[in-house]
């Protein structure tokens, strides 16, 4: 029996029971809401012009504050959860934000376009440090650096005013007076307790269905009556096979409201991420045991597609240029599989058979990815070209790791993204480095093995003679980082580290 969508909006609980599964949060909000701040610009996740921000309970009687794209987002994925827009800033008497009075205070918009969408950025920002202190107005213990600001903005483009003015605009709106009305997170975290489903909600329009299991057992039961229902998750892939290719998706399970799949467990052994635990969640936890992926966590997309899309779906999606896939592989990392009653796993690389294929029935799915904890003497690194440092897809993505004996290499695991049709091991690669002393030679014997593992296709992001080169430069920059005598620090090889020493400007930014 079909349930209507609800959520809190505008200071109410909505109810939609009339839209199609696969409306888009945009869609609702500028056709049906008439709320027009929110505008339309790439309809890809891309630009930033649609970010609003959405609120859901945070298991402590709070409210954890996401900025995400409403261009790819589904509306029946907002059930249960708090939507803010532009409109949803303005004081009750009529006057600014302190968010907004400093884009106008700094100069920060012109042709204004794009401005919606960075002052929700900015508006989740200020919500998750000013609320600290439980007033409008964020303490100065808990004012986010500059660099923390531009990853919160990395998702927003602008096209004619330049980022400085809103940088500035950024770190004066915490200098701000508090609001006149402050959000009351308390009492919307009581709406949303409220509007809590116990079993799964299921909404049906025009002979399509969308179901929202509460349960793995009710996911696996619903994928092995019906295989062909769609996964969702952030919907940061397949909302762009609705918004660009138009394509029906026929029936469509969320995976988003199964706890024990936006769980992260740690023991001895395993880090354990659930399959709907965010991009953004899961690199943080990663981070905390590998801090060589700090770098890569930032670059995976842009905060707002961190926020929505997840590692479960990054990995089930398979694509050969996915960043998160090299990494775990490197790093031994396994993946869990459910379908009907059975459980599986099997290593992360055997899961990829060739390109969109994967060693997957029609009913299992991922229902989580473990990564080995960390063991001593463990040399790792992580590599992403690409032609902009944030929100960029890869030419080559690289991944090395090995346990340093002495001088030796015991264990080694190479992997490579955007090199075939697969996240894939270097194997001959590895070959020439097991049991191998870690000298110049030997990173070079490793060079040249990687010719003979990949011969990586040319396309519109680089060709397959620049990929190759490419992979080998890396491996001999892992080299220099973690040779045993004189390593160089990161800073001493990265492009942008040494810009900023010698005060050259980097024209990229």
């Amino acid at each position: 029996m079909s349930q209507p969508i609800r959520f809190y909006h505008r200071h109410a609980i909505r109810e939609v029971s009339d839209a199609p599964v696969t409306r888009t949060v945009l869609q609702y909000l500028r056709e049906d809401a008439r709320c027009t701040g929110t505008k339309e610009g790439c309809a890809e996740g891309d630009c930033g012009a649609c970010t609003v921000v959405v609120g859901e309970r945070d298991g402590q009687g709070g409210v954890r504050f996401k900025a995400v794209n409403a261009c790819i987002q589904f509306l029946p994925t907002l059930d249960g959860k708090a939507l803010f827009t532009v409109e949803d800033l303005r004081q009750p008497d009529g006057s600014l934000h302190p968010v907004q009075q400093a884009m106008v205070d700094c100069h920060g918009s012109q042709c204004g376009f794009c401005t919606p969408g960075f002052v929700m950025s900015m508006w989740a920002l200020y919500e998750k440090h000013g609320h600290e202190q439980g007033a409008g107005a964020a303490h100065a213990s808990t004012v986010p650096s500059r660099d923390e600001i531009a990853n919160a903005l990395t998702g927003n483009l602008c096209r004619c005013t330049g980022y400085r003015p809103i940088l500035d605009a950024a770190e004066q709106m915490f200098a701000s007076s508090a609001p006149k009305v402050p959000l009351d997170v308390a009492a919307l975290a009581r709406a949303l307790a409220a509007l809590e489903r116990d079993d799964t909600f299921r909404y049906e329009y025009d002979g399509r269905r969308f179901d929202a299991p509460r349960t793995v057992d009710a996911l696996a039961a619903l994928k092995a009556e019906r295989p062909a229902t769609r996964i969702v998750a952030g919907s940061t892939d397949v909302g762009l096979w609705v918004t660009k290719q138009m394509r029906d998706l026929g029936d469509v399970v969320y995976v988003g409201g199964i706890d024990a799949m936006t769980r992260i467990a740690v023991d001895h052994a395993w880090i354990e991420i659930g399959a709907a635990v965010s991009v953004e969640r899961a690199y943080e936890e990663l981070a905390k045991h590998y801090p060589e992926l700090v770098e890569m966590g930032q670059r995976f997309a842009s905060l707002p597609i961190r926020n929505a899309g997840t590692l479960g779906g990054n990995v089930a999606n398979g694509s050969p240029i996915g960043d998160s896939m090299p990494g775990l592989i490197a790093l031994g990392a396994r993946v869990v599989l459910r379908g009907g009653d059975v459980t599986r796993e099997l290593p992360l690389e055997d899961l990829y058979l060739e390109y969109q294929k994967k060693d997957m029935a029609d009913h299992e799915f991922v229902l989580a990815v473990k990564v080995p904890v960390r063991v001593p003497n463990l040399r790792f690194r992580t590599y992403k070209l690409s032609k902009r440092f944030d929100s960029d897809i890869s030419a080559v993505c690289a991944a090395f790791a090995f346990v340093a004996d002495g001088d030796a290499i015991r264990a080694p695991r190479v992997a490579f993204g955007g090199m075939a049709a697969t996240p894939k091991r270097a194997a001959r690669t590895e070959a020439a480095l097991a049991d191998a002393q870690w000298h110049e030679a030997t990173a070079q014997a490793a060079m040249l093995a990687l010719g003979d593992d990949y011969a990586p296709l040319t396309d519109m992001r680089a060709t397959g003679d620049y990929r190759l080169d490419a992979a080998r430069n890396t491996l001999y920059r892992f080299w220099l980082e973690t040779r045993p005598r004189d390593p160089l620090p990161k800073a001493a090889l990265d492009v942008r580290a040494v810009q900023a020493e010698t005060g050259i400007e980097d024209a990229a930014a």
